[in-house]
């Protein structure tokens, strides 16, 4: 839709949606369900990093849809940006290709964000198979990095919106200044921690993160170990600590960092992604100045102090991923008690 288009009465917002090889009825959803929403004037912009040819030229006959072609695939990261490129609204929302938003959804999210001291809004994203399950409400980020989707399975209780460290690219609403003064997503994460980087860059600033219970979004939400996984979520998971955390935090919390890598190869021998480790590593290495330049962007950005943004974090594992790589419960409850009471000791000195 043109700016000329917009209506002087609701709230203008641009969906940004990244497809890649997304199935055609999960992705005639998700565009259609936005374009039908309620109390909101939206456009759509649909990004194809391949694979939905016919589906997205199908859709962008919809004028509400524009479509961008990137020509190669330039994962959830790029997408996301390239797509911003040509936002036109006061707004921007993040929906996966694979969500589904009620129609009231981006309204009640939209909402949220008249709180002054709020930047990012996050849907209750729920499990498609279920939706009175939550797949998150909202992401839990943890000391060392790591960072996983919270509520996982258990029902939706919370009757007001609630503050969270992250919140799942798939679904969050921000204003366009928001966005344009982060300056968007890092590239280089291509697809892993790049709504993570962005959530705690807001917290940096003096903004809060809120997941909001009564705007639902339903998610086709699978864990997949697809080919370069591995890789992406270890390299990601060092560039987000080492650009964000402050030297004194990775001084402090290095016996922790030291013991998580050790730990990360073992895993990566025992199931056979070890090269996918080592690769991450080298691949850290090989972009240390653009990283070492983004490090330096994020610090200058930052105006709450390091021990006040850092509160948002947890020293406590509670993943439901553990289950699957079958860690047995007593030593994730000793890693946790350990976790607890270092971080507890050092939390203040950061």
């Amino acid at each position: 839709m043109s700016s000329e288009g917009w209506s002087a009465d609701l709230p203008r917002v641009t969906a940004i949606v990244v497809a890649y090889n997304t199935p055609e009825p999960w992705l005639r959803h998700a565009v259609t369900a936005l374009t039908t929403s309620e109390k909101v004037d939206v456009d759509v912009v649909l990004v194809d990093n391949g694979g939905v040819d016919d589906a997205a030229t199908e859709l962008s006959r919809d004028p509400r849809v524009k479509l961008v072609r990137p020509g190669r695939n330039t994962g959830f990261a790029g997408g996301c940006n390239a797509g911003a490129e040509f936002a036109t609204g006061d707004y921007i929302a993040f929906i996966g290709d694979d969500a589904v938003v009620e129609p009231s959804t981006l309204a009640r999210l939209i909402e949220e964000l008249q709180t002054p001291d709020i930047g990012i809004a996050a849907a209750s994203m729920r499990l498609s198979e279920n939706p009175e399950l939550l797949n998150s409400r909202g992401n839990q980020i943890h000391v060392l990095g790591l960072s996983w989707v919270g509520g996982l399975g258990e029902p939706e209780t919370r009757t007001s919106p609630s503050n969270t460290a992250g919140a799942m690219g798939a679904g969050i609403v921000m204003s366009r200044a928001h966005w344009e003064r982060l300056g968007g997503f890092f590239d280089h994460y291509f697809a892993g921690y790049e709504d993570a980087d962005l959530a705690l860059r807001t917290w940096r600033i003096g903004l809060r993160v809120v997941s909001v219970p009564d705007a639902p979004i339903v998610h086709r939400y699978v864990f997949q170990a697809h080919p370069g996984k591995y890789f992406r979520t270890e390299r990601n998971r060092i560039i987000f600590v080492t650009t964000l955390w402050s030297p004194r935090a990775l001084f402090l919390l290095a016996p922790g960092l030291i013991g998580l890598e050790l730990c990360m190869i073992a895993l990566s021998v025992k199931q056979g992604w070890f090269g996918d480790k080592v690769n991450a590593w080298k691949d850290v290495w090989q972009n240390r100045q653009s990283i070492i330049a983004r490090r330096r962007v994020v610090r200058r950005e930052q105006t709450v102090p390091d021990r006040v943004w850092m509160r948002m974090l947890t020293a406590r594992l509670d993943t439901p991923l553990l289950k699957e790589i079958r860690v047995p419960q007593p030593v994730v409850g000793t890693l946790n008690a350990i976790a607890g009471a270092y971080w507890s000791l050092v939390r203040r000195l950061v």
